[in-house]
């Protein structure tokens, strides 16, 4: 197995981190980056159990420090082979009273950081000879709850920006997917209840380690025929006739 350098953004708690824990126990160097110093403490962990595990603060909505990053970790570890889209939040706020700064900062974070991270990227990648970008997109790009405007764009803009750098990308053999996860709990699974369970084909809610294995498989170029495309991840809860 090829020893990889995996770049991920939000790496310091849930999906990014379970991300970060994965591929570092494959043997891969993971390159955790988040704006909160607790990915600090998820690197120093794995460093501790023997892991190749190193951390940067990365704002991603600040163009110039995106940039700064990617060209030091080109410098430092030599090549990126893979890049993992993580970074991003939510609020649920009524769009009649939300502010156009909050609006902004979503797309900023989940969507505009996707496009900047992921350019970076293919410089780097494209003087290696390819490399695979995943970001995580979501379940609400297809499907909402009211209040949500701001993270619905984000996540429906990650999916067609997705096809569309795969097309950019393609002659410099660059895979380009995305991941649409449907309910990941990443805190107290033990406190779900069997109705949580019961909402999905898969009779179980999710699992931060059944993102992390998509991600380790769409980082394989053996893989590479799926392409420009968006997985869903959700236990089947989004295929779930379900009628009041």
């Amino acid at each position: 197995m090829k020893r990889m350098n995996i770049l991920i953004t939000g790496a310091a708690q849930g999906i990014g981190k379970g991300i970060a824990e994965t591929f570092a126990k494959r043997g891969d160097t993971v390159i955790l980056t988040d704006k909160n110093e607790a990915g600090q403490l998820v690197a120093k962990a794995l460093q501790q159990d023997g892991y190749d595990a190193h951390f940067f603060t990365l704002d991603v909505t600040k163009p110039r420090d995106i940039e700064a990053l990617f060209a030091n970790v080109h410098d430092t570890f030599g090549t990126i082979d893979a890049l993992m889209n993580n970074a991003g939040y939510a609020i649920w706020q009524d769009p009649l009273t939300m502010s156009v700064d909050d609006f902004d900062d979503i797309i900023h974070t989940n969507l505009r950081s996707v496009f900047l991270c992921s350019r970076e990227a293919a410089k780097y990648m494209k003087e290696h000879g390819g490399g695979a970008i995943i970001s995580m997109a979501s379940t609400r790009a297809f499907m909402s709850e009211p209040h949500t405007e701001a993270y619905a764009a984000s996540k429906g803009g990650i999916v067609a920006l997705t096809h569309a750098l795969a097309a950019s990308f393609s002659p410099y053999n660059i895979t380009v997917n995305c991941i649409s996860p449907g309910w990941i709990e990443t805190t107290d699974y033990e406190a779900l209840t069997e109705a949580d369970h019961a909402q999905h084909f898969s009779n179980r809610v999710g699992t931060v380690q059944d993102i992390a294995n998509m991600c380790v498989f769409l980082s394989d170029r053996a893989n590479n025929f799926l392409n420009g495309q968006n997985v869903t991840i959700d236990g089947g809860m989004t295929k779930k006739m379900i009628y009041d």
